[in-house]
């Protein structure tokens, strides 16, 4: 009898090293398919980061360049504006000074 008992706890515990092997093996396959699928999301989340990104600047591109044109038009009336004054005000210094000549 004892060695009938020895027997069966010795195939229990072949038995339960061969479940804790699957188990373990198992639990790799789990963690490396996690790994995979958690690498495959963060490429998809950088992509749609980059793609996000992309879309903006893009976008800010064209806003820098129509506040260029608009910042160019103003510059180009004040300009124009100083010239037309300086132009009266050389007319003015002008009169002026042949004013204070013929007085």
């Amino acid at each position: 009898m004892p060695s009938d008992a020895v027997k069966k706890i010795l195939s229990a515990e072949a038995e339960a090293d061969r479940l804790n092997a699957g188990a373990k093996v198992r639990c790799e396959e789990i963690v490396r398919d996690a790994k995979q699928k958690a690498a495959v999301s963060i490429q998809k989340m950088l992509s749609q980061a980059n793609a996000e990104a992309d879309r903006l600047r893009s976008a800010n591109a064209e806003k820098l360049k129509s506040y260029q044109e608009s910042a160019q038009e103003n510059c180009q009336k004040q300009i124009e504006e100083l010239h037309r004054r300086a132009a009266d005000n050389s007319e003015k210094a002008v009169d002026a000074i042949i004013s204070g000549f013929f007085s």
